[in-house]
Formats: structure tokens, sequence, C-alpha cells
């Protein structure tokens, strides 16, 4: 029983050795979204303004945990108008909620499944995963590449303002598509 016990604290003190801590490069990621406008085109957007950090076993090629927050006052959809209005209590309340936060609970496969918190409600995400790998940088850091994608209801987070239209449906569609790239570099 002892030679069992001493091999496993082995096999988790090992596997510890590959994991490193990655913080995210903001300037090679992109936290971004798309949503049905007057039920018949996209809304694209991103937020300017983000970090996080990740664990990932390069052993293993496994993402062990991530944790990112998102600043809601860097919403970009290249209108300024329209970045008001969803910074507003109708849509994200920023002076109230002024950050949205992702945090990874584990990876099956190509899914992710994590907690998302908006305004204030925290639910439960599944999101699509890629792991896209690790490189070497010109400067001899470790970088990893992931991506998260998927879709949510904004309802289901309390955004939600609408308009009803005269030939039927509503303005803003209640689905989100969201597409989340990260590049992060090995802390030293």
């Amino acid at each position: 029983m002892k030679i069992f016990k001493l091999g496993l604290a082995s096999l988790v003190a090992s596997s510890a050795l590959f994991a490193g801590t990655y913080n995210v490069d903001a300037s090679h990621s992109n936290v971004g979204f798309k949503v049905k406008h007057l039920m018949i085109s996209n809304v694209t957007g991103k937020f300017d303004k983000f970090n996080g950090k990740f664990e990932y076993d390069e052993k293993t090629k496994t993402l062990k945990s991530l944790e990112g927050n998102v600043s809601v006052a860097s919403i970009n959809t290249e209108d300024a108008k329209r970045d008001t209005h969803l910074k507003s209590a109708d849509f994200f309340d920023e002076v109230n909620n002024p950050t949205l936060t992702y945090k990874l609970e584990k990876i099956e496969g190509d899914t992710a499944y994590g907690k998302l918190t908006i305004r204030g409600i925290t639910k439960d995400v599944k999101l699509d995963f890629e792991n896209n790998g690790t490189a070497i940088d010109p400067w001899g850091n470790t970088r990893v590449a992931l991506e998260l994608s998927g879709k949510i209801n904004r309802k289901d987070f309390g955004l939600n303002w609408n308009k009803a239209l005269e030939a039927g449906g509503v303005l803003v569609d209640e689905t989100v598509k969201l597409n989340i790239e990260v590049e992060g570099i090995l802390s030293k």
C-alpha cells in the first residue's frame, strides 16, 4: 500500500512539474460577440480591456484552469451611441457591475464547462473548446493559444431590454454568440 501511495504522489508531483501558469496576452487575444439585429443581420462587438490567467499542462496538452475578467466600460461595437446604451442599466449596468467574469470548471473533450458572471448573475455555461497548441516566440517565451465559443441567452443574465418590431420579431435577439480567442504567455 505504501508503494502505491508513493507512486501516486510521484505521479501527481510530476504532472505539476509540467503545468505552467500563463498570463493572457491581451494584444494577441479577443473577447468578441455577435447578436442578431432586426432579426436579419448581425451586430458584432468586442471588449477592448480584459485580463486573465490559466494553467496549462504542457506534457498532457491539457488546460487545467482558466479565469478571466472583462471590463464592461471597454465594450466596442464601432458605434459610440450603441456602446453607451449597452453600458447603461438597460443592458450591462456598468456603474453597478463593471466587470464580467469567467471561471473554467472542467474540460471534457472539446467542451469547456464554467461559470460566467454578467450583471452580478452567475450561470453555468457550456462552450466549445479548441486547443491551438504551443509555440516559442522570437524572444524565447512559451505561448499557448486557446479558443472558446458558444451561445448564451442574454436574458439569463438580466439583459432584458428590447423593442418589438411592427412586422414581428424584436430589435435585438436573445441569443448571443461568443467567440473568445486567448493567447497566453508562460509566467517566469
